[in-house]
């Protein structure tokens, strides 16, 4: 057994409580995490001394204090200062690895890593630079944990389309290393159509397109994803029970949801997690995952998302099985590479 199953296993047994053991060692993907958010606030405090940067905190609890947010625009102020202390490849190397280890605590077989590369080159960090950084960790990662991943370029909505153009091309040199293109950042006033052309710029070159949408946005901005992007996957989309035609769309195309259950309840899409309607979205017969977001900010990994959710809303082990399939089955690895990793699965839950 190499060293990274051995370290999974030792993890494994060492939980006591059985749906915690489970939810932790069940193999399982994450498909949507942004790497920025994924910064904790004592790698945060040691890159900000690393590179010279002045944070507006002084401890590593006071920034954990800041982290009360009400809504997507009050957590992305903070996400963008912490972002930062990003400066050289070393850095975003270290982020990117500190995430991987997470992946294997948690038993996270395949991970669909959003990155902004805006929120860096507009304070002269070079695309060069990040890209850098991030793959050799990823390729560590492949090699040490035997975690398989994808990245995902983001386009960031309260930037213009322009913007969204000279990163696209700004890219091309990197294109072996991005799979697809997404959109995030805030949602309010800013439309999927706002980006339609660099998107269909995007498909020609051979990128798979996501997109955020009906997190805070309304159940249109999914159509306009839907429709006028033609993305793949919707990242959030938790208010398309908000209309049943949109939800009928999308059991019909089987788009799936990439839903984040601790960052709807720090940004205050629901009030509490008894309230999340993930549930519903299931009973609805949509393809539902659980992904993590912005752990770093939101307080929890994969595996914290899943009990979470499980804690709250009473859900089955089969639920669990139910959203851990989903994961494989919504990525963008080939069909050998999904049933293979569903076979694992099986093979879990088969001989818990």
């Amino acid at each position: 057994m190499d060293e990274a199953l051995s370290a999974q296993e030792s993890i494994f047994l060492n939980i006591k409580d059985p749906l915690h053991r489970f939810i932790h060692g069940i193999p399982k993907a994450e498909l949507h995490v942004h790497i920025e958010g994924t910064l904790e606030p004592k790698l945060m405090f040691d890159l900000a001394k690393r590179n010279n940067v002045a944070l507006k905190y002084k401890t590593i609890d006071e920034v954990k204090e800041a982290y009360q947010f009400h809504n997507l625009q009050s957590f992305l102020d903070i996400y963008y200062e912490g972002a930062n202390v990003l400066i050289t490849e070393q850095d975003f190397f270290d982020m990117t690895l500190s995430y991987l280890q997470k992946l294997n605590e948690q038993n996270v077989l395949h991970a669909e890593i959003f990155f902004d590369p805006q929120t860096h080159t507009e304070r002269g960090v070079s695309f060069d630079t990040v890209i850098s950084g991030i793959n050799k960790a990823l390729d560590i990662g492949r090699e040490k944990y035997k975690v398989s991943t994808k990245l995902i370029m983001c386009f960031l909505r309260h930037l213009s389309e322009e913007s969204a153009f000279e990163i696209l091309e700004e890219a091309k040199p990197f294109k072996n290393l991005i799979h697809a293109v997404g959109l995030d950042s805030s949602e309010l006033g800013n439309p999927p159509s706002k980006f339609l052309n660099v998107f269909k710029a995007a498909s020609d070159l051979g990128y798979v397109s996501v997109a955020h949408a009906g997190e805070e946005g309304p159940p249109e901005y999914i159509w306009e994803a839907i429709e006028k992007l033609r993305i793949k996957r919707i990242d959030h989309g938790v208010r398309c029970l908000e209309d049943l035609n949109l939800i009928c769309e999308l059991i019909t195309r089987q788009i799936p949801l990439t839903v984040c259950p601790l960052s709807n309840i720090k940004l205050a899409v629901f009030n509490d997690m008894k309230s999340h309607n993930i549930k519903e979205l299931m009973k609805a017969g949509l393809i539902v995952t659980v992904n993590s977001d912005d752990p770093a900010y939101f307080g929890g990994y994969v595996a914290e998302n899943y009990l979470a959710v499980c804690e709250a809303l009473q859900l089955s082990k089969d639920d669990i099985y139910t959203l851990a399939k989903n994961s494989f089955l919504a990525s963008f690895l080939s069909e050998d590479e999904k049933n293979n990793y569903i076979n694992r699965l099986d093979n879990f839950v088969n001989s818990f």
